[in-house]
């Protein structure tokens, strides 16, 4: 039997041996046997197939199930589960308001089929909202992730989970016309940089040199396939990326796309234009081999406007060579590897491998899901800016818009200690690493050290030390200096803190801070982020500027050593690092709207990213767990969400919250199964049952904020009605007169 109408649908199965084909027309959709048509070509027979359906209409897609037992067929708006071995309809799936233009099984459901629907029992499993007003053109699902990745036809690409706790949720939306945009700027600044005169790939060249009054072009996805990409350098030290990441290929009308599926960027892009001798400049689709054969890959392409069909060979190592040696950034002032990691040899960071063995937080403990408790920390909405632990979790510093700092016990029982006298929002709080001092920066332009046994600040560098707002302060180096950002560059202070009085001079301070050196950032007007090690000596400083960049400074060295441009579409609003010795090269950023990136010092990439809560309005801020495995974040939801940090989807999300969560803290002494959650919302927490006031009790009759502020708001009060009774005797005396 042979096809009388051309053919519109073609398909390999699943297995190689026996390789089978099904092909589908108007009239009928086959399955051949390769081996037995080879057989009877040579025998001088012609070939016959098997019809497993007729007159079952316009065929837009087909596939194999994973054994090869069955065929789905997308025609109209109905899929057809087909017999491969004789023609018989075994389930007909309808529930699509528009023609069906792929499907593809799942290999770990058997009986599942994408787009969702059990077909053993002809159920619809799972049906989305309308994703996009363009059609989705291409479907495949990530066996190892246990994702579905679809692609429509104005270059959009969404990654939704099949894990079954997860409910199809999408894991990230990636606008693969801004991503390619955003690759061949980096290859164009680049090539620059060296002196190039033309970029590589001259799908670049047209997308960054367009002329004027050109008519923009859409970016149809085509095609979806798995790449091999660390297949072509099993036998290199150094890789490009980490080697439990997927890749994937994108095929579109002018060209194919690597994308890396754990930071959501490209690695490479090739345009059909750099095949000199090819015909094909736009093509209507394309397939490519799944797996690559002595480092290349062959593409089939068939042409948009010709009945013509074309075979490239794609040398994917040559390929991303090239392009990743152009674009990676480059790190000024390198004395081998030591000036970023220390090390001669480099180790693996340890962000896809199993976390490190701590024995405070027990592999084996989950993530902190437990609600334990909430509190009020002030009578009316009051923003906290800022939270942090101390070292040995036992307490537990709030920076408040109303200059206050208030130290709390870390069972939230109790206010261990309220510091006020800055004359503005408090923007940072930092421990010391002996868990005695809190640094604290204020919009006021001013830094102060406090005791923690002791209300009066020990150190106070006032204005005139300052030009603009000190927006983060800490200790670095373990409280050797303080590390603070002020405009566009940071200062390394030294200082000496004495908290003895002496009679004669009581007001005088007897603390000293030097100023050791200034390091201004490179173009930008004010840096926004600033983080160091604390608990270990470390040279490294890292800074966020209002320019989108990230900055590494060598302290040893006195110097930038090596600078990330756009890092994020906007600037950044915070840096975390992972503090534990072994693995701190790894670090995290985030900018509202655009998710969080975990960073590599050692090749100054993004490995991950991390996309599943809202963050378009505040800036949330971010925690990493001690041992290293767990990220937590606030979300513009009222939700805080922990992710794990080898999946781009969270764990879990926490509720109970009021107003948007835009700070989260780590206990860093308890395990994460018993780890007291400790979330604070835009405004203030809420105590269950009623909003409490400052002279009220938190619990077993203790006060929020101590003798002092109940004796201030008497005062205050009686000056008040003092002030009410002077007004009434003035009124009546106006009158009398």
């Amino acid at each position: 039997m042979r096809h009388h109408y051309s053919i519109s649908a073609l398909s390999f199965g699943s297995k190689s041996n026996p390789l089978l084909i099904c092909s589908a027309s108007h009239d009928h959709v086959i399955v051949w046997n390769l081996d037995e048509c080879t057989q009877k070509v040579q025998e001088g027979f012609t070939p016959r197939g098997i019809v497993i359906g007729t007159l079952l209409g316009m065929v837009l897609h087909i596939r194999f199930s994973p054994d090869d037992q069955q065929v789905a067929v997308c025609t109209g708006n109905q899929i057809y589960i087909l017999s491969a071995k004789k023609e018989a309809i075994l389930a007909e799936l309808d529930g699509h308001l528009a023609p069906v233009t792929a499907a593809e099984f799942c290999t770990w459901e058997k009986s599942m089929l994408i787009s969702v629907w059990d077909y053993s029992t002809s159920q619809l499993i799972y049906q989305s909202g309308i994703i996009t007003a363009f059609p989705l053109l291409s479907l495949l699902i990530d066996e190892e992730n246990k994702q579905i990745i679809t692609g429509c036809s104005e270059g959009q690409l969404w990654i939704f989970s099949l894990i079954s706790d997860h409910n199809y949720r999408c894991i990230a939306h990636i606008d693969l016309k801004k991503e390619q945009e955003k690759f061949c700027n980096k290859m164009w600044k680049s090539g620059k940089e060296i002196g190039e005169g033309q970029n590589h790939s001259k799908l670049c060249k047209t997308d960054n040199m367009r002329p004027e009054g050109s008519v923009e072009t859409s970016l149809p996805i085509l095609l979806i396939e798995h790449c091999d990409f660390f297949i072509c350098f099993h036998n290199e030290e150094n890789t490009y990326s980490s080697q439990n990441t997927s890749y994937f290929w994108i095929g579109t009308s002018t060209g194919l796309l690597i994308i890396n599926l754990a930071n959501f960027e490209l690695e490479a892009t090739l345009s059909y234009r750099d095949y000199s001798d090819l015909s094909i400049r736009i093509a209507r689709s394309c397939a490519l081999t799944r797996r690559a054969a002595n480092g290349k890959v062959l593409c089939l392409i068939t042409s948009m406007f010709e009945d013509v069909i074309a075979v490239l060979e794609i040398n994917l190592v040559a390929l991303v060579r090239t392009q990743h040696s152009d674009f990676l950034p480059r790190v000024k002032n390198t004395v081998k590897d030591k000036p970023l990691v220390f090390h001669s040899k480099i180790k693996s960071s340890g962000y896809t491998a199993a976390p490190r063995k701590n024995k405070e937080y027990p592999l084996e403990s989950y993530p902190p899901i437990k609600y334990e408790k909430e509190i009020s920390v002030t009578c009316k909405p009051t923003p906290i800016f800022c939270v942090q632990y101390s070292g040995d979790g036992g307490l537990l510093a709030c920076g408040q818009a109303d200059k206050t700092v208030l130290i709390f016990n870390s069972n939230l029982t109790d206010v261990h200690n309220v510091f006020s006298g800055h004359d503005g929002a408090v923007n940072s709080v930092g421990w010391s690493h002996d868990r005695k001092w809190l640094v604290s920066a204020s919009e006021d332009r001013t830094l102060r050290v406090w005791s923690v046994c002791n209300k009066e600040p020990a150190l106070i560098l006032g204005k005139e030390k300052f030009h603009k707002t000190v927006r983060f302060a800490q200790f670095y180096f373990i409280d050797t200096f303080i590390l603070l950002c002020c405009g566009a560059e940071f200062h390394l202070l030294s200082f000496h803190l004495d908290t003895t009085k002496d009679d004669l001079k009581r007001y005088k301070q007897r603390s000293v801070c030097k100023l050791v050196q200034k390091f201004p950032m490179t173009s930008t007007m004010e840096i926004t982020s600033l983080s160091a090690v604390n608990e270990f000596y470390s040279y490294i400083v890292l800074t966020a500027g209002s320019n989108r960049a990230l900055e590494v400074f060598d302290l040893n060295a006195g110097c930038s050593t090596a600078v990330i441009q756009e890092a994020h579409v906007r600037s950044v609003h915070q840096i975390c690092q992972n503090k534990q010795p072994e693995a701190y090269n790894l670090f995290l950023t985030t900018a509202a709207g655009d998710g969080i990136k975990l960073w590599d010092l050692r090749t100054l990439r993004c490995e991950r990213r991390f996309e599943g809560h809202s963050s378009r309005c505040y800036p949330c801020g971010i925690a990493v767990s001690p041992c290293g495995r767990f990220i937590a974040t606030g979300s513009d939801d009222k939700y805080a969400y922990i992710y794990e940090m080898r999946s781009s989807t969270f764990l879990s999300k926490l509720g109970r919250h009021t107003e948007s969560v835009i700070n989260v803290s780590f206990n860093p002494s308890s395990p994460q199964g018993k780890i007291l959650k400790i979330i604070y919302q835009k405004y203030f927490i809420k105590k269950q049952g009623m909003c409490k006031t400052a002279a009220n009790e938190i619990k077993e009759g203790k006060a929020l904020d101590g003798y002092d502020i109940i004796i201030g708001g008497i005062v205050a009060f009686i000056m008040w009605y003092s002030a009410v009774i002077y007004e009434m005797i003035a009124m009546k005396s106006g009158e009398e007169e």
